[in-house]
């Protein structure tokens, strides 16, 4: 992880993510050219902020954390780019779940 990434910190209950690479090829080998539109809806977690307040201002941390691997809505999120590379910012309760290993 880059230092820009390091010292940015998501606020209240955003997530940072970055996308899986897009796929070229299919399972079956058949390459898949630049133009098909295949979005990609998996990502892995970068930076998560300190969470959300509840109505009596506690702080309700976010349940996933920078590591995990999660499956993201078709269409949301904030694109943002650091030292070159994408990376979206999402809402905890945007993100449609997590996978376990």
């Amino acid at each position: 992880m880059s230092g820009a990434i390091k010292k940015f910190i998501p606020l209240f209950d955003r997530v940072l993510v970055q996308r899986f690479a897009k796929e070229t090829t299919t399972k079956g080998g058949i390459v898949l050219p630049d133009s098909s539109n295949v979005k990609v809806l998996n990502a892995t977690v970068v930076a998560v902020g300190q969470g959300a307040r509840n109505q009596n201002g506690d702080i309700v941390p976010c349940t996933v954390k920078p590591g995990d691997k999660v499956l993201l809505p078709e269409f949301g999120g904030n694109k943002i780019e650091i030292e070159k590379k994408e990376y979206f910012l999402f809402r905890e309760s945007d993100i449609m779940g997590k996978w376990s290993e």
